[in-house]
């Protein structure tokens, strides 16, 4: 048997029965439920998506890991696919009737209608992107997935780490391939990524084959195994030979070509400078807030925002005692205030990873009158791995398993504990923690009674629109009541309605990398290099950071509009459990499940 038609066949077993007792006219033709062709839908691209299937843990438990020794093809071909896959399933869909499902079985029809939707019209700009860049890309992914997602619990799993370094050369071809269709294209990263991911890449192959984390981690992984010695000794020396073989090869053949471009850029341009720019922007604006919003509106409340917020920042300043220089260079003084720091050495470090989980710790027994639906997932918190930090956001949270054997984690970037002061710590925890990040995405992934989809499928705006509502909502309830904490929570806002400005600037209105630099410094307060960062982040992710705002912005406009309408009979738990339970959705589509729990209400 084809080896694609038995993980076909495997998956079907696993996630649908009932199709494969129909006959495989399921998963070659229109299945005969709806239901059947979601699971169809998950199950198809899963079974193409072996780093996925790890990453989710789903199949574990069932003793099924077929997939654990191969890796994801990154190739033209299989993205060609991907986007054929993706219009066949759009007009798949648009075959069954609408109107004779349930409530509940419309909302999973348009959510689906809307991804697909978007990412056929997506599909016209599939390389206006940087595939490899100083935030993401398999120069780095491949790395973290090996360290954090591939399990070593016994001595299959050992040799499938192995094999799937072998592999890396194959999957670094793709992505390689990939690069160049786009340069001949002309569309072709910023001068600065090109200088960064060289430098990530070269550093990431200098160290001795023993020394580089790909072994130093397996190594650790081996020593929780019962193993002989000689069995162990066999496993890191085939690990050691393939990453100097295989691994260090691979990211050769990335610098070689990185080290070709770089003569040739002298660039730091948003999109509009790519071949067909201003309307790959315009639809990444729409993909990324799930509104009809244009880039000029996004500026114009991005700079109205600012002004709001910059107005209560100063308040609060003045009343501390800072009250000389503009609103950056006050925020700069109290961030460098010795009882805002810790110390920038590993001592500090823990301490500052301690101190958020006692935040979190905190919060999670005050929420009851708030929430009674919850993850039954823990978090952790942990420190951002030292490969990938210099390049790293200052946080970000990864979900945990499925089959629940890995907590969710809000990793902290501590590569300079200058940037973590403290009056910012309690927001950024609520924000990536609890009850942000890690209820939506956790509470997500344990929903039942809904298509698989409903549980993976992200959008941007309502995701970080609900973090960043939490941070509101944790002021609002009393969780940061020293003024210098909210400072914290403005800071943090405004740092997100500054994204609106800059973003559409630099990729709309044309502003330069430096220029918008400037006035994120001057708005925010932050560090020089925290903000370069973060500028660099939208040159190569444009329209993201326009989610945040713009999703916080409409979930409190929803809880505002439910709140007039029902009066007395409005309840916060109700509100934030329609808002939770029914996994990702986009805006348009979130207001409509709030005008409908509205309406319940109302007909008591």
């Amino acid at each position: 048997m084809k080896k694609w038609l038995k993980r076909l066949l495997v998956l079907a077993a696993v996630i649908t029965l009932p199709v494969i007792a129909l006959g495989l006219h399921t998963w070659f033709g229109k299945p005969l439920k709806i239901s059947w062709f979601y699971e169809r839908v998950f199950a198809e691209y899963a079974v193409n998506d072996p780093e996925m299937l790890t990453q989710l843990g789903i199949l574990r438990p069932l003793g099924l890991r077929f997939y654990e020794d191969d890796l994801t093809d990154s190739s033209p071909a299989r993205e060609a696919k991907m986007a054929e896959k993706l219009k066949r399933d759009l007009a798949t869909l648009d075959s069954y009737q609408r109107d004779d499902l349930s409530d509940e079985g419309k909302l999973s029809f348009d959510v689906l209608h809307y991804f697909l939707s978007m990412q056929v019209r997506g599909d016209a700009y599939r390389l206006h992107n940087y595939p490899v860049n100083q935030l993401f890309g398999v120069q780095n992914g491949y790395p973290r997935f090996m360290v954090e997602s591939h399990p070593v619990e016994d001595l299959d799993g050992a040799k499938s780490y192995i094999k799937r370094l072998q592999l890396v050369t194959e999957k670094f071809a793709g992505v390689l391939e990939g690069l160049k269709q786009r340069t001949q294209l002309g569309i072709v990263p910023p001068r600065f990524v090109l200088e960064k991911v060289s430098s990530e890449m070269t550093q990431f192959i200098a160290p001795a084959p023993e020394q580089n984390v790909l072994y130093l981690e397996f190594a650790k992984k081996l020593d929780k195994l019962t193993l002989s010695p000689e069995q162990r000794t066999e496993l890191l020396n085939d690990a050691k030979a393939a990453i100097a073989t295989q691994v260090y090869g691979a990211y050769r053949s990335l610098i070689a070509y990185y080290a070709e471009l770089l003569p040739t850029m002298a660039t730091n341009n948003g999109v509009w400078s790519l071949p067909d720019g201003d309307r790959y922007y315009d639809y990444e604006v729409q993909a990324n807030t799930t509104t009809t919003m244009s880039a000029d509106e996004i500026h114009t409340l991005g700079l109205s925002e600012v002004a709001r917020i910059e107005t209560e920042m100063d308040q609060i300043l003045r009343d501390a005692g800072y009250t000389e220089g503009d609103l950056s260079s006050r925020i700069g003084q109290l961030s460098r205030s010795p009882e805002q720091l810790y110390s920038n050495d590993d001592a500090g470090r823990e301490q500052i990873l301690r101190d958020y989980q006692s935040i979190i710790d905190e919060i999670s027994k005050g929420l009851d009158p708030y929430f009674d639906l919850r993850p039954k997932a823990g978090i952790e918190v942990k420190r951002v791995p030292a490969f990938a930090e210099k390049t790293a956001p200052g946080a970000y949270y990864h979900g945990p398993a499925m089959d629940g054997s890995r907590p969710g984690v809000f990793y902290a970037n501590l590569r300079d504990t200058a940037e973590t002061p403290r009056f910012g710590m309690r927001t950024l925890a609520y924000h990536e923690g609890v009850p942000g990040h890690h209820f939506q995405i956790a509470i997500m992934q344990e929903l039942k009674g809904v298509p698989t989809f409903r549980r993976l499928l992200p959008f941007t705006a309502y995701n970080e629109g609900w973090a960043l509502y939490t941070e509101q909502l944790a002021w609002e309830i009393g969780f940061q009541k020293n003024p210098l904490d909210n400072l914290g929570r403005l800071q943090a806002e405004m740092f997100r309605a500054v994204r609106l400005v800059v973003d559409t600037g630099m990729h709309r209105k044309r502003w330069s990398r430096e220029q918008a630099i400037d006035y994120m410094r001057a708005k925010t307060g932050m560090a020089e290099g925290e903000v370069t960062s973060e500028i660099e982040r939208y040159l190569v992710n444009p329209g993201q950071a326009l989610a945040y705002k713009v999703g916080m912005l409409k979930i409190l406009a929803l809880r505002e509009k439910a709140k007039t309408e029902l009066g007395e009979r409005f309840d916060i738990r109700a509100f934030h459990n329609e808002v939770l339970s029914h996994g990702a959705l986009p805006l348009a589509i979130l207001e409509q499940v709030i005008d409908r729990y509205i309406a319940r209400v109302k007909a008591g």
